[in-house]
């Protein structure tokens, strides 16, 4: 491809301790590169400030940073654990499936006592090649919108590739290869919550989402591609997972749920999505009233807390399955952080199809 997809994905409602732990990393380092050297590095009892007669030594500072400095590290080392872990599948998978590939050219290359090399060169040639009409098609559909080198740059490289995937495709007819890894999976309790689709479904995607992240907003696209492509095939789910750093989100959520109420959840999600700069309270009873709600029991219902405690114990079992921004997915417990292309959905999707997701699910229906 022209694009690398394993770059690290920053589609998504970061965690607010996220934001301020790197702030604060960035600005001890900018404080120590900038800041006039006054004192002593090599001597802890050197002055750094006064307060008239009272002396601030090297030491006193460093005693009161030391515990945020071990609070910054821990939260740091348990965001790469968990970024670690959610690549750790992809990265086996992958490899494996290279490990296969390089088996099954091996082997074709030894029964025509040739080297790799020169097998796959002699079947990248006459009718089972690959033309320069179908190399160019895959450069113009890939080349995204600009930053790609020119196609007569790189046709030999786009040739090569395309050549082994087609060999490796022939060579996989002859000699089936079946992935058995077993993906990393999660028990996420959805019962009880929103959802779309039926109960029996063999794939369900339950979505931890903020009504107010535009990240969440983006993939609304992508969620209604997948229900139009999959029909009754999967189930989306809705749990709250509503950003502190987002003002309006936790009023949101709660309309929602009243919305919930009168059998309107999803209407009033879409509306939400469709215009996330109208979720001020007034903005809030305002879309209720045109989707037809009793606007009565909904304003009722909104000011009430009956739904906090539900709202909460979303929030908990997000952070319980290591979710630390928006949105978040876990299909049939196999998770899938921020707003992804449909393609990468897909993937998942059409494997849990092929390998039983219904069978293997972790989610709670």
């Amino acid at each position: 491809m022209l694009a690398n997809t394993n770059q690290p994905v920053r589609n998504r409602c970061a965690s607010a301790w996220r934001i301020v732990s790197v702030l604060a990393v960035a600005a001890i380092a900018t404080a120590a590169v900038a800041a006039p050297s006054a004192w002593s590095a090599d001597d802890p009892n050197a002055t750094v400030a006064t307060v008239g007669d009272h002396k601030i030594s090297e030491k006193d500072l460093d005693a009161k940073v030391k515990p945020q400095l071990e609070q910054m590290r821990a939260m740091l080392e348990k965001r790469v654990d968990q970024l670690i872990e959610d690549k750790k599948f992809d990265l086996r998978r992958q490899t494996l499936e290279s490990m296969t590939d390089d088996y099954l050219l091996q082997q074709a290359a030894q029964r025509d006592k040739l080297s790799v090399d020169e097998y796959i060169k002699k079947e990248s040639t006459g009718k089972d090649g690959v033309t320069d009409a179908a190399a160019k098609k895959f450069y113009d559909d890939n080349k995204g919108n600009g930053g790609a080198p020119p196609y007569d740059q790189i046709k030999p490289r786009i040739l090569e590739m395309l050549n082994r995937q087609a060999l490796l495709e022939r060579l996989r007819k002859g000699e089936p290869v079946k992935i058995l890894l077993e993906p990393q999976r999660v028990v996420v309790n959805s019962s009880g919550h929103p959802a779309l689709g039926p109960k029996d479904a063999p794939v369900t995607i339950v979505e931890f989402t903020d009504l107010q992240c535009p990240f969440c907003g983006k993939t609304e696209s992508t969620l209604k591609e997948l229900r139009s492509k999959y029909g009754d095939k999967i189930r989306l789910v809705h749990m709250d997972y509503p950003l502190p750093f987002h003002a309006h989100a936790l009023d949101a959520a709660k309309a929602a749920h009243c919305a919930n109420e009168q059998g309107k959840f999803w209407p009033y999600r879409d509306a939400l999505f469709a215009n996330q700069s109208k979720l001020a309270p007034a903005d809030l009873k305002a879309t209720a009233k045109t989707l037809g709600l009793n606007t009565t029991e909904f304003d009722a219902c909104f000011a009430s807390t009956k739904y906090d405690s539900q709202i909460k114990a979303d929030q908990a079992a997000g952070e319980k399955v290591g979710v630390d921004g928006t949105p978040a997915f876990f299909i049939d417990g196999r998770p899938l952080t921020g707003a992804q292309p449909t393609p990468k959905f897909e993937e998942i999707i059409d494997d849990e199809l092929a390998t039983g997701g219904s069978t293997k699910q972790a989610s709670a229906n």
